[in-house]
């Protein structure tokens, strides 16, 4: 199996960073780019708990400064955790984190994807985002269990 591009989606849970070490070790033997992707959670799905309606602008503001923390947050890692990986690419969306992630495996064009069975809202083992990948992904999904590591 030959790769060329990872993707290694991140909540920045402790969980997520479970993956880095496999992000790692892959990248340096395949000379693989890794593509790191955090799905900001779209506050507009909760609609139903701003009880009078959204305020569009002031979800438009906190989507915005979501985005821009991800951001720093994604390059403090790349130069703090990746420095050993050949190439890295920053990626922020907005969204539902399992249809974005899937949606970047083929906009990216990956050969596989390294993430945690679970993040910080994960309820059970194996959390429903990893679930729904691993079951739509078209590329192996290299899952890690952060709780026996």
């Amino acid at each position: 199996m030959e790769i060329k591009k990872i993707l290694w989606p991140t909540d920045f849970s402790p969980a997520a960073s479970t993956a880095e070490s496999y992000v790692k070790s892959l990248s340096q033997k395949f000379d693989a780019e890794v593509h790191l992707l955090h799905v900001a959670e779209d506050l507009t799905q909760f609609e139903h708990y701003w009880g009078s309606g959204l305020d569009v602008k002031h979800i438009d503001d906190l989507h915005e400064y979501g985005m821009k923390v991800s951001g720093k947050r994604l390059e403090e890692l790349c130069e703090k955790k990746l420095t050993g990986c050949p190439r890295y690419h920053i990626h922020i969306v907005l969204g539902d984190p399992a249809k974005e992630i899937l949606k970047a495996i083929d906009a990216i064009g990956v050969d596989v994807v390294v993430m945690a069975t679970h993040g910080m809202k994960a309820l059970f083992p194996f959390g429903s985002v990893a679930e729904k990948v691993v079951k739509n992904s078209r590329v192996p999904v290299f899952t890690i269990n952060p709780n026996t590591r």
